[in-house]
């Protein structure tokens, strides 16, 4: 009997600390709150300079301890804030959403744990926005002589209104087309990491249109590449 007696209260006992142990999640008496901030990455920005402001009327999900999905979101207001309630203790994940220029979105995430009833104050969190974000510039110039119809050059200057292609390597057909400015620059914008070719158009001794090319690497976004020769094209006007 006395064996059964301690059978029956060992799992009175457990039972007794199992229902005094709560997940994370709302019952609780908890707050998380913070600040969101939005970078955006504007397009016909030749400097690749970003605009930061709060980050208004944008979602800020919550994910309750070890939990695969989120388990709650919430918006935030006209100042960027948002604001958790009624959370037990525990681990938290707090995550919003970047997006690229090509629409993917990436998780800017936040690991909080709070104490019962505490107000936990989140790290700014910033996420990344606009038709520019997670691109590249691809800068370069070009020299042009201008030729009569036996080859002789009558003047040389920067070849404006002269077009230059972008061609991602091995593809048959170019992406995007620029052309070259009043100080013989010209540039691509919004161009995403990878292997590209850069070319004109010139023309032989014998009056022949040919292509000049060169080849760059884009291995990061947010930065400005120079091509490494200027292009010197030969124009029959």
């Amino acid at each position: 009997m006395k064996i059964i007696r301690l059978i029956i209260l060992f799992v009175a006992l457990s039972l007794s600390l199992t229902s005094c142990l709560t997940e994370e999640g709302e019952g609780g008496s908890g707050t998380i709150q913070g600040y969101l901030f939005n970078i955006k990455h504007n397009d016909d920005n030749f400097a690749l300079t970003a605009d930061t402001a709060y980050a208004v009327k944008t979602d800020v999900y919550i994910i309750y301890g070890d939990h695969i999905y989120f388990d709650d979101d919430i918006e935030t207001d006209y100042n960027g804030f948002y604001q958790f309630k009624y959370l037990t203790p525990g681990n938290y994940t707090i995550f919003a959403y970047s997006t690229d220029a090509m629409g993917v979105k990436t998780a800017v995430t936040q690991t909080v744990n709070i104490s019962r009833g505490n107000t936990t104050e989140v790290s700014d969190l910033y996420v990344h926005s606009g038709q520019a974000n997670g691109t590249s510039i691809i800068t370069g110039t070009v020299w042009a002589n201008y030729v009569d119809g036996s080859g002789n050059i009558l003047e040389s200057g920067w070849a404006y209104e002269h077009r230059v292609y972008l061609q991602k390597t091995g593809d048959i057909y170019p992406i995007d087309d620029a052309r070259v400015g009043q100080n013989g620059v010209f540039a691509f914008q919004k161009v995403i990491p990878g292997s590209y070719e850069v070319y004109t158009t010139t023309i032989n001794e014998n009056d022949v249109p040919t292509v000049l090319k060169q080849n760059i690497l884009i291995s990061n976004s947010g930065q400005i590449y120079a091509l490494p020769t200027q292009f010197i094209v030969t124009i029959n006007p």
